[in-house]
């Protein structure tokens, strides 16, 4: 199809980046919601899904533990994923780079230099009630950060189907 690129020998139509600050709890929870969500629908071999972080501190940490946790009470593994940092490259890689919150909006930015293809977005711009997704290691309230999540990947997919068409 013209619009499948190859990386790393495996063909890919759509690349979605997500994003917030370490890459252990909120993106990662996105990455494989949203993974799982296509793939139950079939449609797995049609995207490309990451997770990367902002910020450094907790680069090559594993998953946190609850969010680990709450995947697996779904049905949803974590396993061999590692905190990575966004990188300037990344933006000419990923057609879609979602962050979790306004923060990760700004960060990206600097990161990236600009947005002069609008390929950033906030997670929850695309659910009928626009806002940050809460950092559970704050919040402490993974159940919340996951609903959130879990909201924002089914607004998202048929967003991005419609933008393919």
């Amino acid at each position: 199809m013209e619009n499948q690129r190859n990386l790393g020998g495996i063909f890919i139509m759509i690349k979605i980046l997500f994003v917030c600050y370490g890459n252990i709890c909120r993106s990662p929870m996105a990455e494989f919601v949203f993974r799982d969500m296509v793939e139950k629908q079939g449609m797995g071999e049609q995207f490309f899904i990451a997770s990367a972080a902002t910020n450094a501190d907790d680069l090559g940490n594993q998953v946190h533990d609850g969010t680990r946790n709450k995947l697996k009470e779904h049905g949803i593994s974590t396993e061999g994923k590692r905190a990575v940092r966004l990188k300037k490259e990344d933006y000419e890689i990923y057609d879609y780079i979602i962050g979790m919150e306004e923060r990760n909006i700004i960060n990206m930015k600097r990161i990236f230099g600009k947005d002069p293809k609008g390929k950033i977005y906030r997670m929850l711009d695309f659910s009928s009630n626009p806002r940050d997704i809460d950092d559970p290691w704050y919040t402490r309230d993974v159940e919340r950060t996951y609903q959130e999540v879990l909201e924002g990947c089914q607004s998202f997919l048929p967003w991005v189907l419609s933008q393919r068409v």
